[in-house]
């Protein structure tokens, strides 16, 4: 009886710390997520500026083009151009960023409760 109770006890205790390392786990993995997820929204806002400042650029080469017809309104095109690249190469890294930071879900962690929960009633069944 008293191997029985000390067994019961073991198993409490391993139960109670196997838990406390799962929830350390996800909150390790949710981090790392968010971290992820943060960066990818902030090359998003980065495109919408450098989209904008394009924008700018267009607006002033149309000016430049309607009032004087020089060759500095193609400058502004160029520039124009090249920010717009700029801006949808930001806007597509920032988007495989968001992707690989979702599903927010701790998916390591809760693979790893299922295979201790297997690995627990292997045991019991013995």
């Amino acid at each position: 009886m008293n191997d029985t109770h000390k067994l019961v006890n073991d198993l409490s205790e391993q139960v109670s710390r196997l838990v406390k390392d799962e929830l350390r786990l996800a909150r390790l993995e949710l981090a790392q997520k968010g971290r992820r997820a943060g960066f990818g929204a902030g090359l998003f806002g980065a495109a919408g500026m450098v989209a904008f400042f394009g924008a700018a650029a267009l607006v002033a080469a149309v000016i430049l083009l309607l009032s004087l017809v020089l060759p500095g309104w193609i400058a502004a095109v160029i520039v124009a151009v090249v920010l717009f690249v700029l801006a949808a190469v930001l806007g597509l890294v920032g988007r495989a960023q968001v992707k690989r930071a979702t599903p927010p879900v701790p998916s390591e962690t809760i693979a790893s409760v299922k295979a201790d929960i297997d690995a627990v009633k292997e045991k019991v069944r013995r």
